[in-house]
């Protein structure tokens, strides 16, 4: 028999959250406990002491967002059945579903590993998502409550990924939907950063009963809804604060770069493969790398270090610093070079020539390593539909760009974020010169802004 009294959570940032028996059923299975160990913002503690937070807690609160969501839209369907559609019980069930387990496949420090190293397929992959969802006791529950693969269809993976209706999806993820509720309020809450938006804004969500697409309508009486508009275009505005003063902050950059050529070296040696990352939390993944019992002595003794390095906030110093003002003519050669796929090894490559010369400068051994992120920094493009004064259908907010100045400035601004970067193990400002100068010559035509301090 299946459990069916609800639940309820007290959580810092939502207040009670009320789970249903069935969310419980699937919550208490070690794949999803497992995420109580993986922080949400990866290092970022280091730099923010509070932001210790779950993606446990996250998934818990993005239920809830979706929840509310659903609410919302029920009641401006019973407002406008002929132009709106609403989520049914049903439909509703299986929505929460989605957005409780929505990051279930993420793994410990997975944006460095994942998408500095290139080693791993990403975590949002259907692959990764539909193994996730299919193994072990969560695996069993979903099928047992025979929503498996619609709750796969949600997350885009699975057979039913295009069968199930577009807004089912949207509610868990677009650029704006239950996570970024979810997530701008919580990071928030734990870094101490005074960012937040409006909870009306759920109450502007509707559903297109023509395309079926959720939308926000900035549309009153044939004239913009100023207020809905501003507060869209605030949430975004949040997240690239929030990408700016946290996610790209260069001493967690730099964190999760020791974390990653840890991975590279464990996996590059045979010393570790993909599927000892699966079940880690982040705890026990550093302890993974920190006491490898395969490969070789050499990499079992730099992995050591990269974590120790860690565990002591010993983090390797700037180098080189290479931002996308200085280097709008370089930049796609410099992701292209070392970053784009099938060139790991070449990146590899360039950062042994790099210490191999600063070796021979300095007289002593050196660790580099390259960093970039993706050229559209994981930008989300303004892709949530909107109903406009004087249009016949709704369209994505990126349409109407020309309207909303602020958001072609926004998403400037968001990609000017972008810095290629030369990290160190060496921490004197006369190491740092030394590579500096072979960095021009490896990096020739790109441009490095960065001036150590000087040596006291």
């Amino acid at each position: 028999m299946l459990p069916e009294k609800q639940s309820v959570i007290r959580d810092p940032v939502h207040g009670d959250i009320h789970l249903s028996g069935e969310e419980v059923y699937l919550l208490d299975t070690p794949e999803v406990q497992r995420l109580r160990g993986v922080r949400q913002l990866g290092t970022a503690y280091l730099v923010y002491p509070g932001a210790n937070h779950t993606r446990f807690e996250h998934m818990i609160g993005t239920c809830h967002m979706a929840g509310l969501m659903v609410e919302a839209l029920e009641r401006r369907r019973a407002r406008s059945p002929t132009q709106l559609l609403g989520v049914a019980p049903e439909e509703a069930r299986l929505v929460r579903f989605a957005a409780l387990l929505h990051d279930v496949a993420h793994i410990p420090f997975g944006h460095n590993i994942e998408d500095q190293t290139g080693l791993f397929a990403r975590h949002d992959t259907p692959a990764r998502v539909e193994a996730a969802l299919s193994r072990g006791a969560l695996g069993e529950r979903l099928a047992r409550l025979g929503v498996r693969d619609e709750v796969l269809g949600i997350l885009d993976a699975g057979p039913a990924r295009d069968r199930v209706p577009v807004y089912w999806k949207q509610i868990v993820s677009d650029t704006i939907c239950s996570d970024i509720f979810d997530y701008l309020k919580r990071d928030a809450y734990y870094t101490g950063l005074k960012l937040s938006y409006d909870p009306r804004i759920i109450e502007s969500f509707r559903i297109d009963r023509m395309s079926g697409n959720l939308f926000i309508d900035v549309e009153k009486r044939g004239l913009v809804r100023e207020d809905v508009l501003s507060e869209v275009v605030r949430m975004l505005e949040a997240r690239y604060y929030f990408s700016e003063r946290v996610y790209y902050h260069h001493a967690k950059i730099a964190a999760g770069a020791l974390i990653a050529k840890a991975a590279e070296y464990a996996i590059e040696s045979g010393a570790a493969t993909e599927a000892d990352f699966h079940d880690q939390t982040d705890d026990s993944l550093l302890s993974f790398l920190e006491n490898l019992e395969r490969g070789d002595e050499t990499t079992r003794a730099r992995t050591r270090d990269l974590v120790r390095r860690l565990r002591a906030r010993r983090l390797f110093k700037r180098c080189g610093v290479y931002p996308l003002y200085a280097n709008r003519g370089a930049q796609d050669e410099l992701v292209e070079r070392f970053f784009a796929p099938g060139r790991h090894r070449a990146r590899c490559e360039a950062e042994q020539r790099i210490a191999r010369a600063a070796k021979r400068r300095l007289r002593r051994d050196v660790e580099v390593m390259l960093y970039c992120p993706a050229r559209n920094m994981q930008l989300k493009e303004a892709r949530i539909h909107v109903r406009f004064p004087g249009e016949e259908r709704v369209r994505p907010l990126s349409d109407f760009a020309d309207r909303v100045p602020r958001l072609r400035d926004l998403e400037d601004s968001y990609r000017g974020l972008w810095k290629f970067y030369v990290l160190t193990s060496e921490s004197a400002p006369a190491a740092i010169a030394a590579i500096q100068k072979i960095l021009e010559r490896e990096l020739a035509g790109a441009v490095n802004v960065y001036q150590a301090e000087p040596a006291s």
